[in-house]
């Protein structure tokens, strides 16, 4: 009982403040496209944003550092023909971000080291298997190079990026369009939303689904589906009424949430980003000008309400940065980068401390860049935790990863299309 006071007082306290406006990322045409994806990703190195491109899809990729306004020549990933739906980076390699499109395709792209000086249009692998959009792209969180990828013929596919090859088709599964898919921890399951109102539980690899709830929420607007550090599942939804509605399920029994809380009734889809390490979730609803957040523990109510960061601006969109990004040094626990109409502004959350030493207790040993599996072994049947890494001392991308992500980087394998490529590729071996 004690512990449950300290820990609800430890995040009662955490405060957004937007950063300053020459810290923002400015003069971007951040996509029109409707969609409720986040159009955001961010790692310790770069942001992407999916901008507005005319004759196809592009986005924008800047150096974290590189704030103040973006020139309108600034290059693009564009080799997408039609607008871009979905951008994910590599858990495991900060230069390598995936993207899914109107296309039908998958791509996956390689960052050179300080960003793009030219278009990049030629991806490292393009995967094909969709007969329609691509709507969601979601790397594996502990097996190197493999990717999930679902789209609007509700057909969820999962990826060895390193050999381009499909090796799990799920279809037949979803008879309807797939709002959210999310991985477990150890990337052993998926869960997925779905227009037809259920929450799935799955087995990827053994193509079966091992629970499922229908009616998780009853209104017929998106749901979203996350799984929680200890195999719970989160999900956000509106209610019969129209209200937002937010809930906690165990996959164990589905039959009843362990808990419900109606919201509002706003219209924007609630998008979920969660902290496995401080298990809070943060709900940022798409045209919403507010970020809300929530602790997750193991007593009743088990969702306990923190705090509510509201701007005067609404969302297009949110990205959110990965633990190893954040400044440990100013009791940093998060960092969104908030998309506007016209601009990106990074948003920090922090709990305030009078201490300047490391505090330990809110950053617990994080997921680091390593990956626990090869692509080959999880499709084989193993599973691995998340590799951790602790913060003490910041997170320093480390000269060996480096080296190691040239050298032992599976994507490298793919034979490019052109033999002028604008950044060194070392292969390792071909496959014909």
């Amino acid at each position: 009982m004690i512990r449950r006071v300290v820990r609800q007082s430890k995040f009662r306290h955490v405060f957004g403040q937007a950063v300053k406006n020459d810290q923002c990322y400015d003069d971007i045409r951040v996509s029109r496209v409707t969609w409720d994806s986040a159009f955001c990703a961010v790692n310790p190195k770069f942001v992407a944003i999916i901008v507005e491109a005319s004759g196809g899809g592009a986005f924008l990729v800047l150096p974290l550092l590189k704030t103040g306004r973006i020139d309108k020549a600034y290059p693009t990933v564009c080799g997408h023909t039609g607008p871009v739906l979905d951008i994910d980076w590599c858990p495991h390699n900060d230069h390598v971000i995936a993207s899914g499109s109107e296309d039908c395709t998958v791509m996956v792209w390689q960052i050179p080291e300080n960003g793009l000086t030219a278009p990049l249009s030629e991806p490292v692998v393009v995967l094909e298997g969709h007969s329609k959009r691509v709507g969601i792209v979601t790397w594996h969180p502990t097996a190197r190079n493999v990717l999930l990828s679902a789209g609007c013929d509700n057909l969820i596919i999962i990826w060895n990026v390193g050999t381009g090859e499909a090796l799990i088709n799920l279809e037949d599964m979803h008879p309807d369009v797939i709002f959210s898919v999310c991985w477990s921890r150890n990337g052993s399951l998926i869960c997925t939303a779905c227009k037809d109102k259920k929450v799935r539980v799955v087995d990827p690899r053994k193509g079966k689904i091992i629970a499922e709830k229908d009616k998780a929420h009853e209104g017929a607007r998106p749901m979203r589906a996350i799984f929680l550090a200890d195999g719970n599942i989160f999900t956000t939804g509106f209610s019969r009424m129209s209200e937002r509605q937010l809930a906690l399920w165990n996959p164990k029994n589905m039959e009843d949430p362990i808990s419900v809380h109606e919201m509002d009734t706003s219209n924007g889809v609630l998008l979920p980003f969660y902290d496995p390490d401080t298990n809070v979730v943060y709900l940022c609803g798409k045209g919403d000008s507010s970020i809300r957040y929530f602790e997750i523990t193991d007593e009743a109510p088990y969702v306990h309400y923190l705090n509510t960061f509201s701007s005067k601006e609404p969302q297009r969109g949110m990205g959110y940065m990965p633990k190893r990004g954040l400044d440990v040094n100013k009791c940093e626990i998060a960092r969104f980068y908030k998309l506007h109409e016209r601009k990106c502004e990074p948003i920090i959350m922090t709990v305030p401390r009078k201490s300047d030493l490391f505090q330990d207790d809110l950053y617990p040993d994080t997921a680091g860049p390593d990956p626990a599996l090869e692509a080959e072994e999880w499709f084989e049947g193993k599973n691995g935790e998340p590799i951790l890494i602790s913060l003490k001392h910041g997170y320093v991308p480390g000269k060996n990863r480096d080296l190691k992500v040239v050298k032992k980087n599976v994507l490298d394998n793919k034979a490019p299309k052109k033999v002028e490529e604008p950044y060194p590729v070392i292969h390792v071996c071909t496959h014909f």
